[in-house]
């Protein structure tokens, strides 16, 4: 029962932390081509500027609860996966001094150099992320003693001994970044107005086709790679509902921005991520991490957990810290209300 509960406690963090911290990478991404003036710059900047850093917060919690919850899956894959690690980690340094120092350095070759850096690590982030979660759901080389090496790429296949990137990681980083970049698209549609706001509520609908497109083509492909995804379906088929889930917030986002509802639309990108990460999570559950040299090798829920009386502690601070995390994103947003202007200076 404490297995199958800090399972899914980790992945609500990890779903919190996509969803937040989701469209502030969309918007970094936007911020490259989407914006036209200095003006609409910093109406792009100001509106994640109060809460991008809170929203990464999520992320170091979701470590930190892995690594009590699950110290073997933690030494695993934060050994195995050193290389990608260490890239996220730059990439999330280069995105936030970026942000800082542009309003630190009013000089127009500076600002275009951090704005470049900005947009360009807010992209690889959201690639990296996707191709992570696909790494996790192919599976890596696990040895009998529980570590791996992959290397960036091998021969593009998911074969017994697979690189970082392949055909099916690649996938994933598409369907990530396109659906982050969407979901920064109506942030700005909901915090930003004039011009800015209708250029990226027109950019919705095409980033949409795409969006749905890469979710079919992501499923038939991690059918493909790991077919036993389905057997949790299909032994429980209430859990149908999840892909439903997929397809009706879909459906939503699309209804809700032609309507000119933003916020509502924006509810809805964010429910399509909750139920394709929740639906990846029930096609891996009790396995952790997959291993590609055969299932004996697999990292189980059983197999990684820590004891109960660790799970009892934890639990307790677990909750304490998740009331003052989640107290702390209620007063910011609560207090973040209507659209940025630009023009009122400070950060």
């Amino acid at each position: 029962m404490m297995g199958f509960l800090w399972f899914w406690l980790v992945a609500i963090m990890i779903v919190g932390y996509v969803v937040l911290d989701g469209f502030d990478l969309g918007v970094g991404v936007l911020h490259m081509f989407l914006v036209r003036t200095e003006a609409e710059r910093k109406a792009a900047l100001a509106s994640i500027g109060p809460v991008w850093d809170g929203n990464e917060v999520w992320l170091l919690a979701g470590g930190g609860t892995l690594y009590f919850a699950f110290p073997l899956l933690y030494a695993s894959a934060f050994s195995g996966f050193y290389l990608p690690l260490m890239i996220v980690l730059w990439l999330l340094v280069l995105r936030g001094v970026s942000l800082e120092l542009r309003n630190h350095l009013d000089m127009g070759v500076w600002r275009s150099l951090l704005d470049g850096v900005f947009g360009f690590s807010s992209a690889l982030l959201t690639i990296f992320f996707g191709a992570a979660l696909a790494n996790v759901l192919r599976g890596v080389p696990l040895n009998a003693d529980g570590y791996f090496f992959l290397p960036l790429w091998t021969n593009w296949q998911p074969g017994v001994a697979p690189g970082i990137l392949d055909w099916y990681t690649v996938i994933g980083g598409l369907v990530a970044f396109t659906a982050l970049t969407l979901h920064g698209a109506l942030w700005l549609s909901l915090k930003t107005s004039g011009d800015l706001e209708q250029r990226a509520r027109n950019v919705v609908s095409p980033l949409w086709l795409i969006l749905v497109s890469l979710t079919v083509v992501s499923l038939f492909a991690t059918i493909a790679v790991r077919p036993a995804s389905l057997d949790n379906y299909f032994n429980y088929p209430f859990t149908f509902a999840i892909p439903a889930g997929v397809v009706a917030s879909l459906a939503a986002l699309w209804l809700w921005n032609r309507k000119g509802q933003p916020l509502k639309a924006f509810l809805a990108s964010s429910l399509y991520l909750f139920f394709m990460l929740a639906g990846a999570c029930w096609g891996l559950y009790p396995t952790l991490l997959p291993a590609t040299t055969g299932a004996a090798n697999d990292i189980t829920l059983t197999r990684a957990i820590s004891g109960p009386h660790t799970l009892a502690v934890g639990l307790a601070w677990w909750i304490f810290g998740m009331a003052l995390a989640v107290g702390y994103v209620v007063f910011v947003y609560s207090r973040f209300k209507g659209k940025v202007d630009a023009h009122a200076g400070g950060h």
